[in-house]
């Protein structure tokens, strides 16, 4: 298990705080961040009636996600998130794709990615709620359907968070420990790269459109 446990990082000492950093983390989402904005920049530069691949595939995700989006709320509110929700799907399916290549690891496989990804999305479903229906009249649902229900419904939403960011980092850690005993046992031969391929590929978008699907349903049942 040493390959799981070992951490390359950064330590900063601020005021007499001591910080460490994951530094594969960081570096991992720096490349899925540049990755992303090249991809950007290569299907929008020359577009075309008949589009290239590049273009074939942006266009794939901008019509399914916008599609989702309006379904999920109306039109007008899915101006507003729908960037939110593909961009967030586009990361995370490049975070779990990343660890199939040699010498890369998927920064999902990382708490605190996985846990600031579903903090942002809980602040940006309440903040959304807030200012659709108002601070009072967000507030009172807590309350609902009898006062003593409060404490519950709070659990309740701060549960959404820690079962979104759970169930990602579990499913790719899982997946990277199954991988790694599998291939002590088997000395790397046909089932690794198999299992390799399967969690990181199919599990790995699995886990990305269920994560992003329950950031656009938390969004849409708090506006509504």
């Amino acid at each position: 298990m040493e390959e799981l446990t070992r951490v390359w990082e950064w330590t900063l000492d601020v005021g007499g705080y001591h910080l460490v950093f994951n530094a594969m983390t960081i570096v991992m989402t720096l490349i899925i961040m540049a990755l992303l904005i090249l991809f950007g920049f290569y299907a929008t530069r020359k577009t075309q009636y008949v589009p290239n691949p590049c273009q074939m595939v942006a266009e794939m995700f901008v019509q399914t996600f916008w599609n989702l989006t309006k379904d999920a709320l109306d039109e007008e509110m899915a101006k507003k998130y729908f960037p939110l929700i593909c961009s967030l799907f586009m990361f995370l399916l490049l975070s779990n794709w990343i660890g199939v290549l040699p010498h890369m690891n998927e920064p999902t496989k990382d708490l605190n990615t996985t846990l600031g990804l579903g903090i942002m999305g809980f602040c940006i479903a309440h903040y959304a709620g807030i200012k659709t229906k108002g601070f009072w009249t967000y507030a009172k649902e807590y309350f609902q359907p009898v006062f003593f229900m409060m404490p519950l419904n709070v659990i309740g939403e701060l549960a959404k968070v820690i079962s979104i960011s759970f169930r990602l980092y579990g499913n790719i850690m899982g997946g990277s420990i199954i991988i790694l005993v599998v291939t002590h046992l088997v000395y790397g031969l046909v089932l690794p790269p198999f299992l390799n391929g399967f969690f990181g590929l199919f599990v790995g978008t699995v886990q990305a459109f269920v994560f992003t699907m329950l950031t656009l349903v938390y969004i849409s049942v708090q506006v509504k």
